[in-house]
């Protein structure tokens, strides 16, 4: 067979395949997929299309969503619409949104003022009594680890040391020269902002903060029942023994 004959044979199966194409085309049937009614989708399909939503954490196009839950491109775009129009008929706080030519969640447009509040005060709130003493040992004892921190303060400090950094009040500083090389901590430029102080030399004295001796000596006996006289009874310890020599 010459070029030109092939060259005509290609032709000729062009043309059939566009004829069927058209005849395709003007069929009603074939237009509409039963696919293309977001309400004829199965359930665990809508329910995979949620939870592939969420757990994304940038918008996700249609051809992925297709390939990922096995549908048409086009039912993915239908199923995501009819989503965002429940949610919003149920008065949901989020929505599924089409953005940088893919599919997200993200909060309803009537909840910014809510979203806005926690973004800029909920970082604010108070840190607890652990993260405070969590703190406290980095500022003075920087640069240290969370293994130091931890035999410090008796208790596994993971958690609290990440919400520390999340925070920015502490952040990696360099590793341990010795086996495992562990991160050490230290404290940022926030944490002096917070506090009020231009460095940590204007930290408090820790020293300011220790019991006198005969403080100490005092609680001791009162925490112990009562310490006993060479007579053999109890010394008794009044109140004002318990006050700081003035």
């Amino acid at each position: 067979m010459t070029a030109n004959e092939d060259a005509d044979t290609f032709e000729v199966l062009a043309a059939q395949l566009e004829t069927e194409g058209s005849l395709m085309d003007d069929d009603p049937s074939s237009t509409a997929s039963p696919d293309l009614d977001p309400t004829l989708v199965p359930a665990d399909v809508r329910a995979a299309l949620e939870a592939i939503l969420i757990v994304a954490s940038e918008p996700v196009t249609p051809n992925v969503l297709a390939q990922l839950l096995e549908v048409s491109v086009d039912t993915v775009e239908a199923l995501c619409g009819y989503l965002a129009d429940s949610y919003a008929q149920e008065e949901r706080g989020f929505t599924i949104a089409q953005v940088a030519g893919g599919f997200r969640y993200q909060t309803a447009e009537a909840q910014a003022p809510y979203v806005e509040r926690f973004v800029l005060e909920g970082q604010t709130t108070r840190l607890s009594t652990a993260a405070l003493e969590t703190l406290s040992i980095v500022a003075y004892k920087q640069p240290v680890s969370r293994a130091q921190i931890a035999s410090i303060r008796g208790v596994n400090v993971d958690g609290v040391v990440r919400t520390l950094q999340q925070r920015g009040y502490i952040s990696e500083v360099g590793r341990d020269a010795g086996p495992g090389n562990a991160a050490m901590y230290g404290t940022t430029t926030l944490f002096l902002e917070r506090i009020g102080i231009n460095s940590l030399d204007e930290l408090p004295n820790l020293s300011d903060f220790v019991p006198d001796a005969d403080v100490v000596e005092t609680l001791e006996v009162v925490l112990r029942g009562g310490e006993q006289d060479p007579a053999g009874g109890a010394s008794e310890i009044s109140p004002e023994d318990l006050s700081p020599p003035t």
